[in-house]
């Protein structure tokens, strides 16, 4: 199981160390702290949004998630600073990660 592989599959899954259960972000095969291997966590992450921009109708958040890790998430509805969201849609599209949230 692989971070990469399930994003592709539009999975969302926090990884996090087998040992000293240290969220590792990036995501990577050892964790950066105790070189323990990385297991994926998946569910339902509630993440809050910390700050946002505009441009043309869609909005770019910054949201956090297990008050460690930082995503850039696209938004269409208008969001407000603090508000709880979810990731309705992930992926990696031409090499690159993507974020949607509601």
């Amino acid at each position: 199981m692989n971070f990469e592989t399930e994003l592709a599959n539009g999975i969302f899954c926090i990884p996090e160390c087998s040992i000293c259960k240290k969220i590792v972000w990036p995501p990577t095969e050892f964790c950066n702290h105790c070189f323990g291997t990385i297991s994926l966590k998946k569910g339902d992450f509630i993440g809050k949004i910390i700050e946002f921009s505009k441009q043309n109708e869609e909005y770019f958040c910054l949201v956090e998630f297990e008050n460690t890790i930082r995503i850039i998430c696209k938004m269409t509805q208008t969001p407000l600073i603090d508000q709880s969201v979810k990731i309705t849609k992930c992926g990696i599209s031409d090499g690159s990660y993507f974020f949607h949230i509601n």
